[in-house]
């Protein structure tokens, strides 16, 4: 009888390697994002403004500052495999708050194309706080580089 025996307590089972594509795709989008956000941060300001809450309104500029950085730099950790989890984790609040104040603004439906990507990208993001970077990034490979330093006939022949 051949059962399926459940990954060891602490260890999860791996990702599948095709998660890895829509991770880099994730990355570029909101590179992609801030990139936009970057060449025309007056149009961010005037989002923000147009979204009816006084306390973002009298800060704009640090908003649309803090909105296009965490993107570009959010996209560019995501799109390596690096510190997934956090950077996916930093840019929900990013999204929700353009699928609430931006896109309502544009009409709740399902022709407005900036509001069916956003919310493709809230899923995204969700399921990479829950299931991390996977086998191929870069969270990966400094764990098993490090894991090598440590074991006999690594890379500790290099230091002795």
């Amino acid at each position: 009888m051949l059962h399926d025996t459940p990954p060891p307590q602490g260890k999860q089972s791996p990702q599948p390697k095709w998660l890895t594509i829509f991770r880099v795709i994730l990355g570029f989008i909101l590179i992609w994002k801030g990139y936009t956000f970057f060449k025309d941060s007056a149009a961010l300001e005037e989002m923000i403004r147009g979204g009816g809450i006084e306390m973002f309104s009298n800060n704009t500029r640090a908003i649309a500052f803090i909105i296009t950085y965490i993107n570009l730099l959010g996209g560019v950790f995501i799109a390596t495999g690096l510190f997934t989890r956090w950077m996916s984790l930093i840019n929900i609040p990013v999204v929700v708050g353009a699928i609430i104040f931006v896109n309502s603004k544009a009409g709740m439906s399902f022709s407005n194309t900036e509001l069916i990507l956003s919310i493709g990208v809230l899923i995204l993001l969700i399921i990479f706080v829950i299931k991390g970077s996977g086998t191929l990034s870069a969270d990966e490979f400094f764990r098993s580089y490090t894991k090598a330093g440590m074991e006999q006939g690594h890379t500790k022949k290099l230091f002795q």
